[in-house]
């Protein structure tokens, strides 16, 4: 502030009393972090031609910038959970299915077929909330990975209502599909 105001009681310009503002201070002068939180300041001087506010922005210069004290940075980007098994679906139905991300994939849609036997106990290997479309007709590869947890499957389809690695569930499950006319299912 000191050096602007000596600068404008110098005869200086506007833009020339900023510039030797600029000089006063570098990063080698404050603690780190500083100059990233000391982003402008602004000074009421008397030049010639009258009272001016001059804004000096970057006072300090060479922050820290993105890597600053109290900056976000955000990890390597992900587009979804690694798969653990991939395999191919077709739609049989003649509208379109969808299938959220922590459905038992086991127990999607019966028109739906795959072998459900490999599905038992796995979700989409899709971002949390997303889900995978199945057009009329179409084959789409998906991935799948197990659930964790307790791995407990309540209210799906109804074909599984308990825990998943209970002796004798899996083979239940398949039965129940079976029965119901899952595709897939008696593989």
């Amino acid at each position: 502030a000191d050096t602007v105001c000596e600068a404008a009681r110098d005869g200086a310009r506007l833009a020339e009393a900023i510039e030797r503002a600029r000089s006063v201070l570098g990063p080698d002068d404050v603690l780190p972090g500083v100059a990233d939180v000391v982003t402008e300041v602004q000074v009421e001087a008397v030049f010639d031609d009258g009272s001016r506010l001059a804004v000096v922005t970057d006072p300090i210069g060479g922050g820290l910038g993105e890597r600053g004290p109290g900056a976000l940075l955000p990890g390597p980007g992900r587009t979804g959970p690694e798969a653990a098994v991939r395999m191919a679906v077709t739609n049989t139905a003649t509208v379109p299915v969808s299938v959220t991300s922590h459905f038992h994939f086991f127990e999607a849609n019966p028109r739906l077929d795959f072998d459900r036997s490999t599905a038992y106990g796995m979700r989409l290997a899709v971002p949390a909330g997303s889900s995978v479309r199945f057009g009329p007709g179409e084959t789409v590869e998906v991935g799948l990975l197990p659930f964790g947890g307790e791995r407990i499957a309540i209210g799906f389809a109804g074909l599984v209502d308990g825990p998943l690695d209970a002796p004798g569930a899996k083979e239940e499950a398949l039965r129940r599909a079976a029965a119901c006319g899952y595709l897939g299912a008696a593989r």
